[in-house]
């Protein structure tokens, strides 16, 4: 959510500019008065009033002639800032000097003392700076929050608190009024920000928002690491209070839609701490623009997400291929606004139809492919692994193909994490997948590599859109195990690496990103309900059948070697040729590590059972 202010600092009308010209000159008046009363001590002294009008006079004729060419009363400066204030002493200090000059050879004949102009100095720059202040409290008071506004406490009292305090504080659509500071900083105990004060520390908060009955909390942080946002969420659980966070400063100051008013509520990615690893841009672009880029699974969450990311490096030709028209149309809408679905970017046809992906290839002659197409969800393929075969191996197998005919310079096969020691139908489809990937780089001697990553946040299918579903409808949330743990990244993460891949991969390879330690499933659902003020049951449904409690990124037997990122690990994958593919035995292998995970799982949970709680008093 964002707001937009009113604020003092937009350029002043020029009948403005005069009304301070005036009291301006008023002050200077007034401060000469007082300069020359105590020039004589507060006696009475033989004074002509015509003198002191007449250096009264020549006060504001300096004050126009200097400050007039110093801009004073031109808008450059915001009204009311240290740069004003700067600018209006030293304009005061130069017509000062100009007065005592001048009473130097005109004093006797005013009967003005000669220090009058050094005496009046301080007072005539006070009574302007006053009248500046005056006129900002007044506009302030007018611009504050409506009666409407929420009560909200400002986590961070530092340059991006300060300025979005200020803009809350001006802006009377702001949907959130501060009440006040939350700073750790032992420093910023009594400091003020357009009135509002900070009110104490972290240590502090379920007190002060009972206190100022706020309804929401600002991390006002560039960039705030998710255990301070989990600290924080559970710290304010139960107490009816939004946790609202800002977008990241680069992206606040590199010119885009983001500003210091564009909060959103957290999400759950910001209590799992991904973050996306940065990518070599020079390098990407390198061979991504002024090609011919075709991207299979453009209408999926990945899929189209990549081609929302190759787009800004301007490819010659980004073709989108899915067999799902309505995804492709979302994407192309994403892309370019339109949605009609009538131009050469967007093109129909399932990999697993190798002639009419041949078709495609042949005219469309792509340079650069992405290929993530595939079936994912893996409780689904261990009931129907045919499917599996003819998407995940087959259709691989086609594309691959495909992209040998027509001298595809770059392929990248997105796999998962699920290929490493696979146990699963899907794990096992797309480990062949990549044997399949580093056969052909190893025929073609190009560069034909495979990406592996964990489970995808907000991806169609996983985890987090299902847990935010049954939450919506009271529940129960479902959790197959309270122990079993799962490697995240967001999005536009794994469209970085898979984009990455394709410029530091060698043929053959596999690349791997250092996910960090796995996250408990349990933890994840329980953060999620918390943040829904719901009263939400969590039902353990039990392991499905080969599903691991714990994920592997790497194979045990192989290294884990890092030589170009140390984020991404560079595996090798042993090829299989075609003809060595036989479904009846993929089949098998996968029957036999499935029942081999039930036998562990069964074992395991007998271990379980006979061991001796601690307390509970059993023998």
């Amino acid at each position: 959510m964002s707001f937009s202010a009113t604020t003092p600092e937009a350029p002043r009308p020029v009948l403005w500019r005069w009304i301070q010209f005036v009291l301006d000159a008023g002050a200077w008046t007034l401060a000469i008065l007082v300069a020359v009363v105590l020039r004589y001590e507060l006696t009475e002294q033989t004074l002509t009033p015509n003198g002191v009008a007449a250096f009264s006079l020549l006060a504001i004729l300096c004050q126009a002639v200097v400050g007039f060419s110093m801009a004073l009363y031109q808008g450059r400066y915001s009204f009311g800032s240290f740069e004003e204030a700067r600018l209006l002493v030293s304009v005061t200090l130069i017509v000062a000097t100009i007065l005592v000059l001048l009473s130097t050879f005109l004093g006797f004949s005013l009967q003005i003392p000669r220090s009058t102009g050094v005496i009046a100095f301080p007072f005539a720059a006070l009574f302007m700076a006053a009248s500046r202040y005056a006129k900002r409290m007044w506009v302030e008071s007018r611009q504050k929050p409506g009666e409407n506004a929420q009560q909200a406490l400002v986590y961070g009292a530092g340059f991006l608190g300060s300025n979005l305090v200020t803009r809350m504080m001006q802006d009377p659509k702001s949907p959130y009024y501060p009440a006040g500071f939350i700073d750790d900083d032992p420093a910023k105990k009594h400091l003020r920000v357009s009135s509002v004060q900070v009110l104490g520390t972290g240590e502090d908060l379920p007190e002060l928002i009972r206190r100022t009955r706020s309804t929401a909390l600002i991390l006002a942080f560039a960039a705030a690491d998710a255990a301070f946002i989990r600290g924080v969420s559970d710290r304010v659980a139960g107490l009816g209070v939004k946790v609202l966070v800002l977008p990241p400063l680069k992206d606040m100051l590199g010119g885009g839609a983001h500003s210091v008013t564009d909060f959103r509520e957290v999400a759950v990615e910001d209590l799992i701490g991904r973050r996306p690893v940065d990518i070599k841009v020079e390098e990407i672009a390198g061979y991504i623009t002024g090609k011919r880029v075709l991207v299979t699974g453009a209408g999926g969450s990945i899929g189209s997400e990549l081609c929302r990311q190759i787009h800004p490096f301007a490819p010659a030709e980004l073709i989108m291929v899915d067999h799902d028209e309505t995804a492709l149309q979302a994407t192309q809408i994403s892309l370019t606004g339109r949605g009609l679905l009538d131009g050469r970017d967007t093109v129909l046809v399932s990999i697993r139809d190798a002639e009419g992906l041949t078709r495609v290839f042949r005219d469309r002659r792509p340079e650069v492919v992405f290929h993530a197409a595939a079936l994912k969800h893996a409780p689904l393929l261990q009931q129907y692994p045919a499917e599996a075969w003819k998407t995940n191996v087959v259709g691989t197998l086609n594309v691959l193909r495909a992209a040998e005919a027509v001298g595809v310079e770059a392929f990248v096969n997105v796999s998962t994490d699920k290929a490493a020691a696979p146990t699963t139908v899907l794990g096992h489809s797309k480990r062949m997948a990549e044997r399949l990937t580093a056969w052909m780089a190893g025929r073609t001697g190009r560069r034909y590599v495979s990406v592996r990553f964990g489970n995808v946040m907000g991806s169609r299918g996983s985890m987090l859109p299902l847990f935010s579903e049954q939450i919506r409808t009271g529940g129960p949330v479902t959790v197959t195990h309270p122990e079993v743990t799962r490697f995240f990244m967001t999005i536009p993460e794994a469209c970085q690496l898979v984009i990455q891949a394709g410029a530091i991969g060698s043929g053959g390879e596999v690349l791997i990103l250092d996910m960090g330690e796995p996250v408990r499933i349990l933890d994840v659902a329980e953060r999620m309900i918390a943040m829904s003020g719901k009263d939400i049951d969590v039902v353990f449904t039990g392991l499905r059948p080969a599903e691991k409690l714990h994920e592997d990124l790497v194979d045990p037997d192989v290294a884990d070697v890092r030589p170009l990122h140390p984020k991404i690990s560079h595996a090798t994958s042993s090829g299989i040729a075609p003809d060595r593919l036989d479904y009846d035995r993929w089949l098998a292998e996968c029957a036999r590590t499935e029942e081999a995970m039930i036998e562990a799982q069964v074992q395991e949970e007998t271990e379980l059972s006979h061991e001796v709680i601690p307390g509970s008093g059993a023998a």
